[in-house]
């Protein structure tokens, strides 16, 4: 009985442990820096009771769904030996988990409200909808390409290094060209499209289908989807900001 009592409060106190570094960093500046009370305690302590069981939650989810499901259509693919099938999937998966991805929207609707601030586009709901609308298509198919390409990586054994280093010389390049107001929010797309939805999809992907074809290992060419996934977006986003600017 107490053996199952602490199987069912693991994910609750791992995350505790995990979230116990920030809350310390916080009280430690709150209290021995700025040297005041913390307002509103009720609340905060509210607040980081909800985000222990959500990210508790989400850690056990992530463990009994979408490693597993990821893996499982990753072999199935791999068995199937449909090269077509697996790429379509591979460039559905990483568009679709992109599109859906909260921090992505907030990003893109908030680049869009700047960028009509800014004067870069009209300064109206249309202007401001499209914009962020095409920011989001931009970030979405650059990630579904990325994913594509990390797939095919696996399969023919490309080498990740030489497709990052050239990736990023590309982007050190169009840095110089794309309009000013367009780069940061390119260089930060790269980070939001990897975040909760994404990652665990891609990652299980990546693993599963290693596993399943001979003479692939799972540690060294299951990994480097996401870093494909951070890149492509910036290049993306940015051919985006010169095509809006021309």
């Amino acid at each position: 009985m107490i053996k199952d009592i602490g199987i069912a409060f693991r994910p609750l106190l791992e995350a505790a442990r995990d979230l116990s570094p920030i809350v310390l960093v916080i009280v430690f500046f709150q209290f021995v820096v700025l040297n005041q009370p913390v307002p509103d305690l009720g609340k905060i302590v509210v607040g980081l009771l909800f985000v222990l069981l959500g990210l508790a939650l989400f850690v056990r989810g992530l463990e009994i769904g979408l490693f597993p499901v990821g893996e499982a259509m990753a072999h199935a693919f791999a068995k199937k030996s449909s090269l077509a099938w697996l790429l379509l999937f591979a460039f559905l998966l990483g568009f679709g988990t992109t599109v859906a991805e909260p921090a992505l929207i907030t990003i893109a609707q908030k680049a869009a409200n700047i960028a009509a601030q800014g004067g870069f586009i009209e300064h109206n709901v249309q202007a401001i909808n499209d914009y962020a609308n095409g920011l989001r298509l931009s970030v979405a198919l650059s990630v579904g390409l990325a994913i594509l390409l990390g797939v095919l990586r696996i399969l023919l054994a490309w080498s990740l290094p030489v497709l990052m280093i050239g990736g990023y010389l590309l982007v050190a390049g169009m840095t110089q060209i794309a309009p000013p107001e367009i780069i940061g929010i390119a260089y930060d797309s790269g980070g939001v499209t990897t975040s909760t939805i994404t990652v665990p999809l891609v990652t299980a992907l990546g693993i599963g289908l290693a596993s399943s074809i001979e003479g692939r290992n799972p540690l060294l060419d299951g990994f480097g989807l996401i870093a494909l996934a951070s890149l492509m977006p910036i290049i993306f986003v940015m051919v985006f900001g010169i095509w809006m600017a021309a």
